[in-house]
């Protein structure tokens, strides 16, 4: 038999219980409740995850695919190699006479086979370009130059206007007479004449007899104020152009191919030593060489 207390204490705990935890039905009721809730729990869980994931998938994938499209569709474009412009040279010496050359046009070369071109730029210049041509039976060919050469202190003289002393080169087409030097003969095929000394001079004397002649004044006059040949290095070689060989009085004497001294001349025609010297051993008298002088204009450079 229970004590009063005894039920008493069990009749408390008992309606603690019934409020704490509810009826057996409300905890059948809870029982069923709570899959649902832990349900309607997961399932977004499981959602988000579902979503997540493909964007995960999305973003690595797309940012893969933007630097392979970049390197395999736009590469950047190969530089111009510098070999595909050639470089602008200067033709050979062996090189064919351009089409329409001044050689190909020039009137009074008659059967010459050798053509020194000596152009200026204008009638006021001291300086002119030289350039030798020569022809065979497959026509015209370039040998020398352009080079750069000295002419007259005053330019070129108009055609027939070349004055003894006028510092003028004079213009035309003229032949060879002979060649010279201080020196020996560098092996030339004209003949050569070897200025022996001081006694050895030009004459440029219009009222002389021998005007536009070598002179040896142990043997004869040069008139008033000879020009001394014994001149180096303007004549350590050079070559007599055939101007005035008819000497007539004042029309220009002593014109010749010579060394340069570095200036302008009183009416020759000069060229660096070495550059002289090639033309000189190339000249031939059996091929009846020629030289043409005049401006750019006047020879239809």
């Amino acid at each position: 038999m229970r004590s009063p207390t005894a039920t008493t204490l069990a009749a408390f705990v008992a309606s603690i219980l019934a409020v704490g935890c509810g009826s057996s039905t409300q905890h059948a009721r809870s029982r069923a409740t709570t899959p649902s809730r832990a349900a309607t729990t997961r399932a977004p869980s499981t959602t988000t995850i579902t979503t997540v994931a493909p964007v995960r998938t999305s973003a690595p994938a797309t940012t893969a695919t933007i630097p392979a499209t970049t390197t395999t569709t736009t590469p950047p474009a190969p530089p111009i190699p510098p070999t595909t412009v050639p470089p602008v040279t200067a033709p050979p010496t062996t090189a064919p006479a351009p089409a329409g050359s001044p050689v190909s046009r020039l009137s009074g070369i008659g059967a010459a086979q050798q053509v020194i071109v000596v152009a200026a730029g204008g009638y006021g210049t001291s300086t002119a370009t030289v350039t030798a041509y020569e022809r065979d039976a497959t026509g015209w060919t370039q040998a020398f130059g352009p080079w750069a050469a000295y002419i007259g202190r005053n330019g070129v003289a108009p055609a027939g206007a070349k004055r003894e002393g006028d510092g003028r080169t004079p213009s035309g087409v003229y032949g060879f007479d002979f060649m010279f030097g201080v020196d020996s003969d560098p092996g030339v095929r004209f003949p050569f004449r070897h200025i022996a000394g001081p006694n050895i001079v030009w004459d440029d004397d219009p009222a002389s007899p021998d005007y536009n002649e070598w002179i040896d004044t142990n043997s004869a006059s040069a008139g008033a104020n000879p020009e001394p040949m014994d001149n180096t290095p303007s004549y350590l070689y050079g070559a007599v152009i055939a101007y005035n060989d008819a000497r007539t009085p004042g029309l220009g004497s002593a014109i010749f191919l010579h060394v340069s001294h570095g200036s302008s001349t009183a009416g020759c025609v000069s060229l660096p030593v070495d550059e002289l010297l090639e033309v000189l051993r190339w000249l031939d008298p059996a091929r009846s060489p020629r030289i043409a002088i005049g401006t750019v204009a006047s020879l239809g450079v």
